[in-house]
């Protein structure tokens, strides 16, 4: 497929593969993506692909956004992701209200939107004409700026937390015991174990083990 001026739209995430693969090449120097999830773009195998290509792409000054609503970070794998695609030097923000659009704009050119599911797949508009890229380039850039960077939203999250409780995450990531954690905070192990359990539900943690990395990955746990 060239990309000279023209419009098309495809059905399903294979097909929209097969006809962009291409696209994202050795000449792109900025990509951007909007979505509500990880879900309207790629399929699970091919994230951590993705995430390795990106790396020596962005070293060479190729610009990576990615913007998402809060949904992508109720699922572990999802926020795992975008801590890789952040380590790769990407950027990433989060916008809770609403997107206006779920788009990839490649080098203010190439425009792709998600559009309805259907029996056939979710429609996608691949497009490279001028005023449909400009106007949606304009619209997605001031949603983009009214984003906040994935570090400081995930750390809204436990906004207030008192500092003990700083104590306690701190002693999950060090791998403390109960009884260790509880003497180096200075609280009977009981009432630890009480703040842990809350904190577990904070961090939406199913265990004290991913609870102490998900405050680490937040920044929660620097002294």
């Amino acid at each position: 497929m060239t990309t000279d001026q023209m419009t098309l739209t495809v059905h399903g995430e294979r097909e929209l593969a097969a006809r962009t693969a291409q696209l994202f090449g050795e000449t792109t120097r900025e990509f951007f993506c909007a979505a509500n999830d990880l879900h309207t773009w790629s399929r699970p195998e091919a994230r951590a692909a993705l995430a390795r290509r990106l790396r020596p792409r962005i070293a060479d000054g190729t610009v990576v956004r990615k913007l998402y609503t809060p949904a992508v970070l109720a699922d572990e794998e999802q926020r795992l992701h975008l801590f890789a695609i952040e380590a790769a030097g990407g950027q990433v923000r989060v916008r809770a209200a609403t997107l206006p659009h779920e788009t990839i704009i490649i080098d203010h050119r190439l425009l792709i939107l998600a559009g309805r599911s259907g029996a056939r797949g979710r429609e996608f508009t691949i497009t490279t004409a001028p005023a449909l890229v400009g106007g949606v380039l304009a619209l997605m850039r001031a949603t983009w700026d009214a984003g906040t960077p994935l570090a400081d939203y995930l750390r809204t999250e436990t906004e207030g937390l008192d500092a003990d409780s700083l104590a306690v995450l701190r002693a999950l990531a060090a791998g403390l015991t109960d009884v260790v954690g509880a003497r180096r905070v200075g609280m009977s192990v009981r009432t630890y174990r009480r703040r842990v359990a809350e904190l577990m539900t904070a961090l939406e943690a199913d265990s004290r083990f991913q609870a102490g990395v998900n405050a680490s990955r937040r920044g929660l746990t620097g002294s």
